[in-house]
């Protein structure tokens, strides 16, 4: 089972992230199921606007997208911003809008029988409203979302400390993580051995 995490954080490596902190208890969750996991940092990368699969020169998408598809498990992790996903997250799903029309040789769209989950940090609240937002436009692509697969944190309204900052809430938020890991992996693993039928997902009787 492969694992892609896509940090949408806006702070460049090397620079510490919170999101990626939350979202790497969701990685070794998976990984203690043998789950091979690899996370990419968006923003370390020349993503262009657009909404097709590849905007040419310079483009560094198509190989994250390919990173994508080669994995079972996605998982979108994000800063809360203002109430709303990240300026990254909102780039990489428009991104893969174009997926929407992409099949592969059976006609099955490529985004069918993989899972996806979302991870979402900030302190301030909003978090419920990042994660519709995000597995929404995640369910549109084609991905499916099991129950409870996601994971959040903040401090709530107004200024206050960052997850690493403080051990607040880290308890019941691991317990989370290790849920989200479990039901993304357990349904991951059932589309592996039961797939959408092809004749299915283009709606024919």
């Amino acid at each position: 089972m492969r694992a892609t995490i896509l940090n949408c954080t806006l702070k460049p490596s090397p620079e510490p992230s919170n999101t990626d902190a939350l979202a790497e208890i969701v990685a070794a969750g998976l990984r203690d199921l043998g789950t091979d996991v690899r996370s990419i940092r968006l923003v370390d990368h020349d993503i262009k606007p657009g909404v097709s699969s590849d905007m040419g020169d310079g483009d560094e998408w198509p190989r994250i997208r390919e990173e994508i598809l080669r994995s079972e498990i996605l998982i979108m992790a994000s800063p809360t911003w203002v109430g709303h996903p990240s300026s990254i997250a909102q780039r990489a799903i428009e991104r893969m809008d174009a997926m929407l029309s992409e099949t592969g040789e059976d006609g099955t769209p490529v985004a069918y029988n993989r899972v996806a989950g979302v991870v979402v940090t900030g302190n301030e609240d909003g978090a419920h409203h990042v994660i519709s937002e995000i597995n929404g436009a995640l369910g549109d692509i084609g991905f499916t979302i099991p129950g409870q697969a996601w994971v959040y944190w903040n401090m709530g309204p107004g200024p206050g400390p960052s997850y690493t900052d403080t051990d607040h809430g880290h308890q019941y938020v691991h317990q989370v993580a290790g849920l989200m890991a479990k039901n993304l992996y357990a349904v991951a693993a059932a589309l592996r051995e039961h797939p959408i039928p092809a004749e299915i997902s283009r709606g024919e009787d």
